[in-house]
């Protein structure tokens, strides 16, 4: 059985679409103000577009890599169960992927190697099934 999606697939990939924008425009001074902050307001939305694009690119990975025997955790927006093997119930699970947002959606997208992420720190993954890249990107932009 397929777990339910809360994340609407179309508003998940609009979000994923204008995260990547984002990091692509590097002109993105129009929104900041003078000492280089951004406003409350685009703070916010800026947020609520990264909580959307890591719960939707979480939700592909479990779809494409059905289990419970790895956590992906991308505090403080969203966590999932993934990939085959034994299943964890209760307690710390066998297997853990942590990361941040940014890293987890350049991951989600390619932008990012499994190994790169490993190397440089931006990742942190334990237990005999924590080894994603085989998954990895979960979507191309």
């Amino acid at each position: 059985m397929a777990a339910r999606r809360r994340i609407d697939p179309a508003a998940g990939a609009q979000a994923l679409r204008q995260w990547a924008q984002e990091q692509d425009d590097s002109q993105k001074t129009a929104e900041m103000k003078a000492d280089g902050s951004m406003s409350p307001a685009d703070r916010a939305a800026r947020r609520r577009v990264t909580a959307t694009a890591v719960r939707y690119t979480l939700e592909e990975l479990a779809a494409c890599a059905p289990g419970r025997s790895v956590e992906v955790r991308v505090p403080p927006f969203g966590v999932t169960q993934a990939v085959a093997g034994t299943v964890h119930r209760r307690g710390t699970p066998p297997s853990v992927v942590e990361t941040d947002a940014p890293t987890w959606l350049a991951l989600a997208t390619g932008r990012l190697t499994w190994q790169d992420a490993l190397d440089g720190g931006a990742l942190q993954a334990s237990g005999e099934r924590c080894d994603l890249s085989a998954y990895l990107p979960v979507v191309r932009l």
